[in-house]
């Protein structure tokens, strides 16, 4: 009896848990600022590439690579050069990718 109890309370945390993580934190979506941190910051911390030094993510070095708006930077995104992660959007919808290209513009100018 006892670990037919223990067995199914340890089911319904894992249940619980695994509900719990696809419950929406709010009615707030993310803000370009968290998106970014949680998806570029690591391979671009303030602004920079630590893949490809040669291409950061400032305004300077993104308008120079006919990058001059929040589409293009989803482009990029979408379809990057060698070596950066693809963001497919069933992984990053479109409202995410752009808060984070509107971020990286404000932010990286």
């Amino acid at each position: 009896m006892n670990k037919i109890f223990l067995t199914g309370v340890a089911a319904f945390f894992v249940l619980f848990c695994g509900l719990a993580a696809n419950v929406p934190a709010g009615d707030k979506p993310a803000s370009g600022e968290e998106l970014f941190k949680k998806h570029c910051q690591v391979c671009h911390p303030g602004g920079g590439n630590i893949i490809n030094k040669e291409k950061p993510i400032t305004g300077k070095a993104l308008r120079a690579n006919g990058i001059r708006t929040p589409r293009d930077i989803v482009k990029q995104m979408r379809n990057p050069g060698t070596g950066m992660t693809k963001f497919a959007e069933h992984e990053l919808p479109d409202p995410d990718a752009e808060a984070i290209a509107k971020y990286i513009l404000k932010t990286f100018k």
